[in-house]
């Protein structure tokens, strides 16, 4: 293959209607960089004997030794058509630009495929032939389908269905078909979800025309009959926009099917690849079909004549046993060559049919590949001169994906819309944007998806130029230090591997000392010099970019709305512009829209993700990518050597800015916390830290897991505390006895939880809203000054939360909230107890609310559409009204459901009724500032012990922080996989049987993550390879045992004794995160014996 230079694909770049930006999805271990490495081959960069074993996307070490991708990784590929305008006319060459990120397919991996999605305008998705449709299959499907990319489906490994099922091409048809079936339903799901959404909203939008329609006419006509026909009236006030009919959405483009050329059948490690179409074109002349026929007729139930020559449906066979034309035309096509290659009875093949078949389809094969006794050499041989991989799947990417203008086209509109404040977008740029505006004067918007951590040296500006780069010296030097970098890594594993104690990771986790290799003062020194350069991985919208442009830096929480709100955006300076070409970049000067570049000079400026654009008034946010993983273990870290605490910090900020899903955060205890998506997350991470960024070593504490507290109303549980109270009902007074309360603490239902779980944003967002009206006021007021609330942007929860789905207004919220309580059925408990919900905590977004019951309502109501003035302490001046101490009463809430009883965890699912506040000042003539503080800090600590012994007053529970396991595993192992699950405290909620085989099942469990430590390697082990589980975080599961729990009655005691024999395991849990944080532990004996200890000699 000829080699492509850089100075091409540059070229290329300014044609926008020549260029695909695609993305390779898939589970892991479908074939996704095996796929890439033939289409890199086409452009000389690897041999094409060495695609799908190089893996040449894959440049970490980490990578090729455990065989999965970890990072996005892009390259730019040339690719050539010739194309006939006429029949008659003359091919003419058309040249395109293909701009092709492969992502990661393990689970805690799936943020980079969320960053890569937003970068392209469509999408390649494989899906493996025997295993079907995955878990991690349905996430990329469905980040495709939010980010409204068009996709392209790859059936891949169908040479296991030959080698490893022994199908014939008959039963190969039957289970393909049922494939397709499944992907397509996946398909419909997500369409049918969204037809309902917006049914349900012309609904609304209907009843609300006709309730202003009613009123606009009552002033003329009364009856319901007027109201109806004011429908078709326009005039002024009344929406018009809605139709009167539901318009149904044509769901008919949304499917795969081969007919319509978006389906593939490929074997990428055996290198061939075809579509439909292809072979249209083969029988075209043979059979004497038009080309067009045959493309609707080689899928589906369509049958050949042999005597007749004509193709006919199901409904004409009358009884005959022919074959359908897919498995008598192309898949006895496919199996014959692999008969001929690898079948047999010594697996060699039958040279003389193979020999009738090259000459059958005008292949010609080397003698020397014929010779060769490798099957595999002349299999791969045959394929590449037959249906090579390149072909099919470029040409349908070229004409079935479309190019930058025709995607921002359709795309552009519904991305400006969703949004932060979508309506204060300047036109210029939102025209701009949907209309693919290259001109000088149109302005810049460009997408900033991640960064990339790159060692200086490999920067195009600090290699040599000409020839390969190096001296044949500097080429063996860099090899053997590869080799001897693999070789390191593969020790390690092979070491690890070795340890037979699975459940001990903890302990390794602890006894982690991430130190160097002792080096020489020449090598210390020489990695002092290769600093690590931040290089932003973009998409650009609009505009041209330069080098040395100055653009404004858009972070994610930056709104149209209030463009100068703290942090006010800055302008960076564009230092450099790169072609990505996967190992390696490529300077550039300038970039068109429509390209997927890097980017220099934003270290600094953007975190994790951003928007560039030229303009700050009007700007517009495209930073709102919804993560893929949430991080939910978190290790804590400390150096060696305290003296190298500077350069850990400093390489954990690096960590964070590189990695879209890590989190590094400061405890109030001030440990230096990292927190990853998963285990494999976690070792990559802590390799980047020790190797790249911090260079140091490092001790790795123990795994911290995130637990939730909660209360249930148990069949079982103590009398009130006070029985003269309903449970959970407290009254206080304060210590000066200034102001007495009466607080009630109540669980919420389960569905009011986990609707407030679901729309933790839409939460967050009336927040917002309720604090920028309150700016508004003050600012009418006179106060210039803006008092920002910490809390708000605090680290940690809220950054984590990403909305889902449409955005929810205020009416909308309220609406659903009741129909939560309604559906509970508690009786008359909950009743019109939205309009008095005050707070959410914690955090001020979480599942837990505060209800003010009093008369004279006492606090703010939050979820009310007037907003009063807020009232400061200033203006209290003579007494102190109850009203006064809401603010502090609202911060106690905050406190108490932060950091709950049990073991100081967030609490989820309570409610907190405020039913009584009354403040005494008779004793006090004046107020002074002294006596405001103290009674301040008195209703924050009562507040807070309310709440506290109200929570207790209930039977309490523990909730563990849960992963949903997928494992597909055979018969053979399945007692295995079932015994390592129950021993983690998992349990199975299905299992099914894989579509297609007889011994392949596909296992759904529940694991709690501090379980889950080592559960992948022991399962590795225990199957010896044969089962894989993917780890997704679920939620939060209730562990149903009360941590309090000790034998009481007469047959527990006789059962279990006084002691108890039976582990408490809640208090377990309970016991450990509290012996975490240095917490008293309850019922914990440090000496067990009083006996005096003696030391023997020998």
């Amino acid at each position: 293959m000829p080699v492509v230079s850089p100075e091409k694909l540059i070229g290329l770049q300014k044609n926008a209607e020549g260029v695909r930006n695609i993305c390779i999805l898939a589970h892991v271990d479908h074939g996704k960089t095996s796929l890439t490495d033939a289409l890199i081959a086409t452009n000389g960069i690897i041999s094409p004997k060495l695609a799908g074993k190089i893996r040449y996307l894959d440049s970490r070490p980490d990578e090729q030794l455990r065989g999965i991708t970890m990072e996005s990784s892009a390259i730019s590929l040339y690719f050539s058509l010739l194309r006939r305008s006429a029949p008659d006319a003359q091919p003419v060459q058309t040249e395109y630009l293909i701009n092709l990120i492969d992502s990661p397919g393990h689970i805690d991996f799936s943020s980079e495929v969320s960053t890569a999605s937003r970068l392209c305008d469509g999408a390649v998705v494989l899906v493996d032939a025997v295993e079907g449709v995955c878990s991690q299959t349905v996430t990329v499907l469905r980040q495709a389908w939010m980010e409204k990319l068009k996709p392209l489906l790859v059936i891949n490994k169908m040479d296991r269905l030959i080698t490893e099922l022994k199908m014939t091409s008959g039963e190969a048809y039957i289970h393909l078909s049922k494939l397709l079936e499944q992907v397509n339903a996946v398909m419909g799901s997500f369409f049918q979800g969204e037809r309902m959404e917006d049914d349900l909203k012309w609904r609304e939008k209907i009843e609300e025309r006709v309730s202003a329609a009613s009123t606009k006419l009552q002033e003329h006509a009364d009856g319901v009959s007027s109201a109806v026909n004011g429908l078709k009236q326009t005039d002024e006030g009344i929406d018009t926009s809605t139709p009167a009919e539901y318009e149904e959405k044509d769901d008919e483009d949304i499917y795969f099917a081969p007919e319509k050329n978006n389906v593939i059948f490929s074997s990428a490690t055996d290198g061939w690849a075809f579509t439909v179409k292809q072979f249209a074109a083969i029988y075209e002349k043979k059979l004497g079909f038009k080309r067009s026929t045959l493309e609707k007729t080689l899928w589906g139930d369509f049958y050949l004549d042999p005597k007749t020559k004509r193709i006919l449906g199901s409904k004409h066979l009358k009884g005959r046993n022919l074959k359908p034309m897919f498995v008598q035309l192309v898949l006895e096509n496919i199996w014959a060559i692999y008969g001929a290659t690898m079948g047999g009875s010594n697996g060699k093949g039958d040279p003389a049919r193979l020999e009738k078949i090259t000459g059958a389809l005008n292949l010609k094969i080397a003698p020397h590949v014929l010779r060769s006794r490798d099957p595999r050499a002349v299999l791969t041989t045959v394929f590449a001169a037959w249906l090579p991989v390149s072909t099919a799947l470029l040409v349908s990417v070229i004409e079935h994906l479309p190019s930058p203008p025709t995607s921002q086209a359709a795309r552009m509109p519904e991305l400006i819309d969703s949004s932060p404040g979508a309506d204060f977008v300047d036109a210029k740029i939102e025209s701009a944007m949907t209309k693919f505006e290259t001109g000088a004067d149109a302005p810049v918007v460009a997408y900033v998806s991640k960064m990339v951590a790159m060692p200086e040296s490999e920067l195009p500006r600090n290699k040599r130029r000409g020839g390969s780069g190096m001296t044949p010296e500097e080429a063996r030097e860099l090899a053997r230090k590869k080799r001897a970098e693999f070789a390191k890594a593969q020790a390690a594993d092979s070491a690890a591997k070795e340890d037979g104690d699975v459940n001990g990771l903890s302990d390794a986790f602890r006894s982690v000392h991430v130190e160097d290799v002792s080096e020489t003062p020449e090598e210390e020194s020489n990695e002092k010099d290769d600093p690590e350069r931040l290089i932003g991985f973009a998409r650009l919208y609009s505009g041209t970019l330069h080098v040395g442009d100055e653009i404004y830096v858009l972070p994610p929480k930056f709104t149209p709305s209030n463009p100068r709100a703290s942090p006010v955006p800055q302008k960076v300076r564009i230092e450099g512009l790169y072609l990505l070409m996967g190992r390696s970049l490529e300077s550039l000067d300038s970039v068109p829209a429509g390209v997927v570049f890097g980017v220099e000079g934003l270290a600094g400026h953007v975190l994790k993700s951003g928007t560039l654009c030229s303009t700050l008034e009007g700007g517009i946010n495209l930073a709102g990518v919804n993560p893929g993983a949430q991080p939910i273990v978190r290790v804590a870290l400390e150096p060696e050597n305290p003296s190298d605490l500077e350069k850990m910090v400093r390489g954990l900020k690096m960590l964070e800015q590189s990695d879209p899903c890590a989190v590094y955060e400061v405890l109030e205890s001030g440990e230096h916390v990292l927190a990853t998506a998963g285990e494999l997350h976690l070792e990559r991470c802590l390799k980047d830290l020790k190797e790249r960024f911090a260079k140091c070593e490092l001790s790795v504490g123990e795994p911290i897991v995130p637990y939730r507290e909660t209360i249930i109303r148990a069949e079982e549980m103590n009398p009130p505390r006070d029985k003269e109270l309903p449970r959970g009902t407290v009254i206080a007074e304060t210590s000066s006895k200034q102001a007495n309360l009466r607080v009630r603490v109540r669980p919420l239902p389960e569905v009011v939880t986990e609707f407030l779980i679901k729309n933790a944003g839409a939460v967050k967002r009336l927040y917002a809203e309720k604090r920028a009206t309150e700016e508004k006021l003050r600012k009418k007021d006179g106060d210039a000054e803006q008092n920002q609330d910490a809390t708000s942007d605090s680290a940690g929860v809220e950054e984590t939360v990403v909305e889902t789905g449409k955005a929810l207004s205020l009416e909308e919220f309220k609406k659903q909230l009741t129909a939560a309580f309604a559906e509970a059925k508690v009786g008359d408990v909950w009743e019109g107890v939205v309009e008095k919900i005050v707070a959410f905590g914690p955090r001020r977004i979480g599942p837990n609310l505060l209800i003010d019951a009093t008369h004279g309502e006492t606090c703010a109501r939050l979820l009310r559409d007037d907003t009063n003035k807020p009232q400061d302490e200033e203006t209290i001046s003579e007494s102190i009204t109850a009203s006064a101490l809401s603010d502090k009463i609202i911060y106690a809430f905050q406190l108490s459901t932060y950091q709950g009883p049990l073991c100081a965890e967030p609490l989820q699912g309570c409610a907190v009724i405020l039913e009584s506040l009354a403040v005494n000042t008779t004793n006090t003539s004046e107020v002074t500032a002294d006596t405001l503080g103290r009674l301040t800090g008195e209703i924050i600590r009562t507040v807070r012990d309310s709440i506290r012994t109200g929570f207790l007053d209930w039977s309490p529970r523990i909730m563990l922080a849960m992963y949903s396991c997928e494992i597909q595993a055979s018969t053979e192992v399945l007692g295995k996989v079932y015994a390592v699950i129950t021993r983690r405290r998992g349990h199975i909620l299905s299992e099914s049987l894989s579509e297609g085989t007889s011994d392949n099942y596909t296992i759904l469990a529940l694991l709690p993550v501090a379980e889950s430590f080592g559960f992948s390697e022991e399962i590795r082990k225990r199957t010896s390879g044969a089962a894989q589980p993917q780890l997704r975080f679920q939620g939060f599961e209730k562990l149903d045992q009360d941590p309090f729990w000790v034998p009481s009655t007469e047959e527990e005691l006789e059962d279990l004794g006084v002691d108890g024999d039976k582990e408490n395991v809640a208090k377990r849990y309970v016991d450990g995160v509290r012996g975490r944080k240095g917490l008293f532990i309850d019922g914990k004996k440090l000496i067990a014996h009083g006996e005096k200890q003696k030391t023997l000699k020998r």
